[in-house]
């Protein structure tokens, strides 16, 4: 069997960690900078002929290009340095909100993205909770694709009372996900009906389900900017809503986010640490971070070993 090695880019270097001492080994030694002039450098520290290679990178804020641009640079290398498989991980997908052509003359950036890590040498993909599903049928590489569910529906199980929860999808696109996280929960699922008037910007429409008296948690893939999320929340308050918190797998948190969330009625934000939160916990005190470091780990292994990962894909 090849060696299991474990690499990260600069992007999230303590999820790395982390994952590494869940697998109880030590981290892959590379070398990462940037030339004055902005170009980056990768050299690889250690032989890695005919090793398996997993590299931790998610392309998230707060330089989603550099860190694309970082991971495509170190799959080349690895490919250069003979590794015998390298498989991308990716907690975040940079450009996965671009993944149609929903105005004339725009491109497909999830595509352009998916092409580009096939091209430059990743043999497979390890992701989560990806803004669309298809976006796995962007690759011409195997796609494994997890969900943060189990590790947020955990967290609530063991921390809130469910006889009188409602979960809530902000979106039409979100129900299946809601709908996985009421199951679980044993609680009832309500559907907010929105229109998108530009990027960043939603009207509230109606409210699918009954909220009133009811505790409320609005489940998502991503938080960005938190305008969806703070015109839900006053939606379902108006709708006579107990009590308001939130859950997303993808913290952003750009802009005027965390102003947005401090400044408003929701008790609570869950999110995982797919993208880095220190800094906005300390600027956020609603913001909680669950680890996915043993999710990833996990997967990590069964890839390693050739076991089955179709058990990790459960929402």
């Amino acid at each position: 069997m090849p060696a299991l090695k474990v690499f990260s880019g600069r992007s999230h270097p303590a999820l790395t960690e982390e994952i590494c001492a869940n697998l109880g080994i030590e981290q892959g030694h590379i070398t990462l900078y940037s030339f004055s002039d902005g170009e980056h450098y990768v050299q690889i520290d250690e032989n890695v002929r005919g090793a398996d290679v997993f590299i931790v990178q998610p392309t998230c804020p707060p330089s989603v290009n550099d860190f694309l641009v970082e991971l495509l640079i170190m799959l080349d290398a690895f490919k250069r340095s003979s590794a015998r498989r390298i498989t991308a991980v990716i907690p975040y997908y940079g450009y996965a909100r671009q993944d149609r052509k929903n105005k004339p003359r725009v491109p497909i950036t999830a595509k352009l993205a998916a092409d580009l890590i096939g091209h430059a040498g990743a043999d497979r993909v390890l992701t989560l909770d990806l803004h669309a599903a298809q976006i796995q049928g962007f690759f011409n590489i195997p796609v494994d694709h997890l969900f943060a569910a189990p590790v947020i529906v955990g967290h609530l199980l063991k921390t809130i009372e469910t006889s009188n929860l409602t979960i809530v999808s902000p979106d039409a696109g979100g129900v299946e996900r809601a709908r996985a996280y009421a199951k679980r929960l044993g609680a009832s699922l309500a559907i907010i009906d929105k229109r998108r008037i530009a990027a960043n910007q939603t009207e509230v429409m109606n409210i699918i389900g009954d909220v009133s008296g009811r505790d409320v948690y609005i489940v998502d893939d991503i938080i960005d900017t938190a305008g969806t999320l703070i015109h839900s929340v006053q939606a379902l308050f108006a709708q006579g809503a107990k009590s308001i918190s939130a859950a997303c797998t993808h913290p952003v948190l750009s802009g005027p986010a965390i102003q947005r969330i401090n400044s408003s009625e929701l008790m609570q934000v869950i999110a995982t640490n797919s993208i880095p939160t220190e800094e906005k916990e300390m600027d956020c005190s609603k913001l909680m971070t669950l680890s996915i470091a043993s999710l990833l780990a996990e997967a990590i292994k069964r890839i390693h070993d050739e076991d089955s990962v179709s058990s990790l894909f459960e929402m």
